[in-house]
């Protein structure tokens, strides 16, 4: 009996594109909320519990949202975008492009979707683009070293280096090249799936009823 899943059933496992420094700043902001609620729930008293747990039910959601949440998936088949308050689930053949400008995106189907795991920094892509010019004697005053243009080639002659290349613009080019692959492959097939994540937006909404109330009734 074969063990092969269905093309149909792709696992989302195989490239996971999150940003450490998103889910790091997640983790240290869970813990200060944390500590904060966590001491006017145990030595508050009265209305001061209730603004505790209510500003807890609407902060914790919202912090793993914007921070821990967002993530990309994708496989040879297609891509799974994990924004805050949405999943999107894109076959390469329903994508019409993937690239980044002042932002990472996806176009399929006439709309375009955002990738929240994938921040562009524009410092950093400047900082490349300077890395390349230097490496090609581009900049002025800041050209190859003697030592530069003697090591690592036959006759004195420099050595190629790897492009160099901002993160989001790394992460772009291995989607595309995703995309074009798998874009004919029979599991790749379909039309694009949108699903609100109401396990991140019914806690944070019940929150700030909580405390809107609680507010109206002080």
């Amino acid at each position: 009996m074969s063990s092969q899943q269905p093309d149909d059933e792709p696992v989302y496992d195989d490239r996971v594109y999150r940003s450490p420094m998103a889910v790091v700043t997640g983790v240290l902001l869970l813990a200060l909320i944390a500590w904060l609620c966590g001491d006017a729930l145990v030595r508050g008293s009265g209305s001061a519990r209730w603004f505790a747990a209510a500003i807890a039910l609407s902060a914790v959601p919202l912090t793993v949202a914007f921070t821990i949440r967002p993530a990309v998936f994708a496989n040879e088949d297609r891509m799974r975008v994990r924004n805050p308050f949405r999943i999107i689930e894109l076959p390469w053949a329903a994508v019409d492009a993937v690239r980044a400008g002042y932002s990472a995106e996806v176009l399929a189907e006439g709309a375009k979707y955002q990738l929240w795991s994938v921040p562009v920094s524009l410092r950093e892509r400047k900082k490349a683009n300077r890395q390349q010019l230097s490496r090609r004697g581009g900049l002025s005053g800041k050209g190859l070293t003697a030592q530069d243009k003697g090591a690592g080639g036959p006759n004195g002659a420099a050595a190629p280096a790897e492009p160099q290349r901002a993160h989001a613009d790394q992460v772009v080019e291995e989607l595309r090249e995703l995309a074009e692959r798998g874009a004919t492959r029979a599991g790749a097939q379909g039309s694009v799936r949108v699903r609100w994540s109401y396990e991140v937006i019914a806690p944070a909404v019940v929150g700030a009823v909580l405390l809107i109330v609680l507010l109206a009734l002080r």
